[in-house]
C-alpha cells in the first residue's frame, strides 16, 4: 500500500509541474453520462479505444479491442468473434457468451433482457470507437452489474472517404470490407458497408469460422435541425467450436502447437447464426430540452450443437424502445444537466427445439449395478430425435434519472438512479434429457413451466474534483442488482434451488490526468457482492447455478501513455485483483463444502500489458504490444493453479501514402503455446482451452 500511495503522490506532483502545458491526450466519452463529456471529468473508471487504435490493430473482434484494458478479461476459445468477457469478475459465471455486462451500439441496447449478449452480429470493422465503463450503477445498464460496453459506429452524417480493404493470412485467413457513403442532397445521407471474413484455424480440429455482414444506414436532417437515423443490418455467421483438452492432451498441444484427436465427448459443437436487425433514433431540441427516442428490433435464428443436445431455434425476436430526454438548466449558478428516460424491451422465443445427436460412438463399462453404456464421442452434428420444445417470453421495462451539477466551480456531482422490472415466462416439454451421471440420454421431465419476476434497482453517487487544470480526483458509490438468466432459473429449479438476484455495491476512488506529454488513469475499488450467481456441479456432475452467499472484490488499476516525442509513444496497463468468497458452500457429491475465504477461480491477481507506437511523417507506422496474465486458481476449492502466460506479443508494421495503405499484423509473434482458460471441476478433472498460436494478416486498403 505504501508503494501505491507513493506512486499516486509522485504522479500528482508531476502533473502539477506541467501546469503550463496544453491538453492533447484527452478523449471524450459520449455515453457514460449520456452527454459528451471529457473522460477526465467522468466520476468512474472508463476506458476509450479510438479509431486509430482500432485501425492499427486491424481489429476484427471485440476481444482484440479491449483485452489490454486493466480489469478486463476478453478471450475467445474458438478464435472467432464470440468471446468470454469478464469485467472485474462480472461475467465469470457464463459458460459461453457474455453475461452481466451491458453492450450497446450507438445508444441502442444489444444485450437481451436477461443480460445475454451475442457479438456475432456486430461488425467491428464499422466501429469507430469503443467505450468501456467498469462497475455497477450506470443508468445505461439494465439488469447488469459488471459495466457497459458502448460501440460507436461510423455515423452516416460524418463526411468521410469511401474505402475498400482486403486482407489475407495463414490458416486461410481472409478478410474483405467495403464502405460507401454519400450525401444524396443537403438533407439526406446514406451509407452501405459489407464485410466478409473467413478463418480455417487449421492448427486444430473443428474450428473453422466464416461470417458475412451487411449494413445500410440512412440519415435525414430536418429544417429545424432535428435528425433521424436508421440502420438495417444482416449477419450470417458460422463457427465450429473446438473441444476442450485434458491435461495430457494439453501437454501434447504445448509440444506440437496442434490440437488433434481429443478425447472429449462433444467433438461437433457449433454455433451457426442468422440475424436481422433494425434500429432508428430521432433527436430534436426544443428550448433547453433535447428529445432522443430510440426504437430497435432484432430477429435471429441459430443452430447450436452443445454438450448433450443440439439447439435449433429459428423464431426469436427482440424489440424495444428507449425514450430519453436531456434538460439543460442552471443549479448553484452553474450549468447542470438532467437526463431522464423510460425503457421497455421484450424477448420472445417460439417453438425452440432440442435434438439428440444422431451419430455417436458408445462404450460399455462395468458399473456397480452391472454394465453401463455411455456416449463416447459424437461423429457428426446431424440432428437425431426430438428431445424437447420450449417457448419463452422475457419482458423488461424501467425508468432512469441522472442529475449532473456543480455546487462549486471545481467540483462536479452526478446522482443517478434506475429501476427495472424483469419478468420471465417459460414453458416447454422435455421428452429426452442428457443424464450427466450416466453419460447417455434418458427420459426427460415432461411438461414444465416457470414464471418469475424481479425488481432491479441501481444507483450511483459520483464526485469529481479538479485538483489542477490537468488532474482530477474522483470518488463514487454505486449499487446494482443482477437477476439470474432464464437458463439459470431452469437449471437451478431442476435441482431444487431458488435463485435470488445479486446485489452489488461498489466503492471507488481514482485519479485522472491529461497533458500533451502523458495521460493516466488510476482506480482503487472494493466491490461487495451478495448472492453472486456462480456455477457449481451437482451430485450427477451436471453444471447448475447457485447463489454464493457473499464475495468481496478489491482491485487496483492503472493505465497510462507517455509521448516520448511527436513520433514515438509508450503505454502501460496494470490490474491487481484480490477477489474472494466471504461465504460460499459448494456441493461436492451431495456434500456441502465450505469455500469461505477462497479466491475466485480464473481471475489472475496480476495482469498487465505494455505497448509502443511509431508514426513517422513519411507514412511509416508500427505498433508493438505485449500482455501478461499471472497465475490463477482453476477451481473454487483452490486446490490447483494455472501458471498463466507471459509476454504474448503482437506486432504491426504499416505504410500509408495518400489514399493507399498496407500493413502487416502478427499476433502471438513468438508463437507461445498456452491455455486461454484452465479449469478443474469438483471431481478433479482438469480442462484446458488452447489460445491461438502465431497468426498473421497482410492488409491493403484504398480510400476513394
Amino acid at each position: 500500500m505504501k508503494i501505491r500511495l507513493s506512486l499516486f503522490t509522485s504522479i500528482l506532483l508531476g502533473s502539477s509541474l506541467l501546469a503550463n502545458q496544453t491538453v492533447e491526450l484527452e478523449k471524450v466519452s459520449v455515453t457514460a453520462t449520456k452527454v459528451a463529456t471529457a473522460s477526465k471529468d467522468v466520476s468512474q473508471s472508463i476506458a476509450i479505444v479510438d479509431e486509430k487504435e482500432i485501425q492499427d490493430k486491424n481489429i476484427l473482434n471485440i476481444q482484440e479491442a479491449i483485452g489490454h484494458i486493466p480489469g478486463i478479461q476478453a478471450e475467445s476459445s474458438s478464435n472467432s468473434q464470440n468471446p468470454r468477457l469478464i469485467i472485474r469478475g462480472a461475467g465469470l459465471k457464463a459458460r459461453y457468451g457474455v453475461r452481466e455486462i451491458m453492450v450497446m451500439k450507438d445508444g441502442v441496447p444489444m444485450t437481451d433482457p436477461d443480460s445475454f449478449t451475442r457479438f456475432d452480429y456486430i461488425d467491428m470493422q464499422d466501429v469507430e470507437a469503443i467505450e468501456v465503463q467498469k462497475g455497477p450503477g450506470s443508468i445505461n445498464a439494465s439488469n447488469t452489474t459488471g459495466g457497459v460496453i458502448q460501440l460507436i459506429t461510423k455515423s452516416v452524417f460524418k463526411e468521410d472517404k469511401n474505402s475498400i480493404k482486403i486482407g489475407a493470412g495463414n490458416d486461410n485467413l481472409r478478410n474483405t470490407n467495403f464502405k460507401y457513403r454519400t450525401a444524396i442532397d443537403d438533407s439526406n445521407f446514406m451509407s452501405f458497408s459489407f464485410s466478409s471474413r473467413k478463418n480455417d484455424n487449421d492448427w486444430r480440429e473443428n474450428n473453422d469460422f466464416d461470417s458475412t455482414q451487411g449494413s445500410l444506414k440512412y440519415g435525414h436532417i430536418f429544417d429545424d435541425e432535428s435528425t433521424f437515423e436508421t440502420e438495417l443490418a444482416y449477419t450470417e455467421s458460422n463457427v465450429n467450436l473446438p473441444a476442450s483438452m485434458t491435461l495430457d492432451e494439453f501437454k501434447e498441444f504445448k509440444a506440437s502447437g496442434t490440437q488433434e484427436d481429443t478425447s472429449s465427448q462433444w467433438q461437433h459443437s457449433a454455433r451457426d447464426s442468422k440475424i436481422l436487425s433494425l434500429n432508428a433514433k430521432y433527436e430534436k431540441e426544443v428550448g433547453n430540452i433535447t428529445y432522443k427516442p430510440r426504437f430497435y428490433y432484432n430477429k435471429w435464428e441459430h443452430f447450436h450443437p452443445v454438450t448433450g443436445m443440439i439447439n435449433d431455434s429459428d423464431d426469436n425476436q427482440v424489440y424495444g424502445t428507449d425514450l430519453e430526454l436531456n434538460f439543460n438548466h442552471s443549479l448553484f449558478s452553474n450549468d447542470a444537466m438532467l437526463v431522464a428516460g423510460v425503457t421497455a424491451k421484450r424477448d420472445i422465443t417460439k417453438d425452440s427445439k432440442k435434438y439428440t445427436y444422431e451419430d455417436y460412438s458408445t462404450i460399455t463399462e462395468m458399473g456397480w449395478m452391472g454394465p453401463v453404456t455411455k456416449i463416447e464421442q459424437t461423429l457428426s452434428k446431424d440432428k437425431g430425435d426430438l428431445a424437447g420444445t420450449e417457448d419463452s417470453d422475457t419482458k423488461l421495462y424501467g425508468i432512469y434519472l441522472m442529475e449532473t451539477f456543480k455546487p462549486i466551480e471545481d467540483l462536479s456531482i452526478d446522482i443517478s438512479a434506475r429501476v427495472d422490472k424483469l419478468k420471465f415466462d417459460i414453458s416447454g416439454n422435455e421428452l429426452i434429457k442428457y443424464d450427466y451421471a450416466k453419460s447417455n440420454y434418458d427420459t426427460g421431465k415432461g411438461e414444465y413451466s416457470l414464471q418469475k419476476d424481479f425488481t432491479l434497482s441501481s444507483a450511483k453517487l459520483g464526485l469529481n474534483y479538479r485538483l489542477t487544470d490537468y488532474t482530477n480526483i474522483y470518488t463514487s458509490f454505486a449499487k446494482a442488482n443482477q437477476a439470474p438468466t432464464g437458463r439459470e432459473l431452469e437449471s437451478a429449479s431442476d435441482d431444487g434451488i431458488d435463485l435470488e438476484k445479486t446485489n452489488s455495491i461498489n466503492y471507488e476512488i481514482g485519479l485522472k490526468s491529461r497533458t500533451n506529454t502523458y495521460a493516466y488513469d488510476m482506480a482503487l475499488y472494493q466491490n461487495n457482492v451478495e448472492d453472486e450467481i456462480i456455477q457449481v456441479k451437482n451430485a450427477n456432475g451436471q453444471t447448475v447455478y447457485s447463489n454464493a452467499g457473499e464475495t468481496k472484490k478489491i482491485g487496483f488499476e492503472v493505465s497510462g501513455i507517455y509521448n516520448i516525442n511527436k513520433y514515438l509513444s509508450f503505454g502501460a496497463n496494470y490490474a491487481y485483483s484480490k477477489f474472494k468468497f466471504k461465504t460460499f458452500e459448494e456441493q461436492v457429491r451431495g456434500v456441502s463444502e465450505s469455500r469461505d475465504g477462497n479466491v475466485l477461480p480464473y481471475i489472475p491477481k496480476h495482469q498487465y500489458s505494455l505497448f509502443t507506437t511509431l508514426n513517422l511523417d513519411n507514412g511509416l507506422k508500427a505498433r508493438l504490444s505485449t500482455k501478461t496474465w499471472g497465475s490463477y486458481y482453476m477451481d473454487n476449492a483452490n486446490t490447483q493453479k494455472y501458471e498463466g502466460y507471459k509476454f504474448v506479443t503482437d506486432l504491426m508494421v504499416g505504410y500509408e501514402k495518400k489514399d493507399h495503405s498496407i500493413q502487416l499484423n502478427i499476433k502471438n509473434l513468438t508463437n507461445k503455446y498456452y491455455a486461454m482458460e484452465a479449469s478443474k471441476d469438483v471431481y478433479g478433472n482438469e480442462t484446458y482451452k488452447a489460445a491461438s498460436p502465431r497468426s498473421f494478416m497482410l492488409t491493403y486498403a484504398y480510400k476513394f
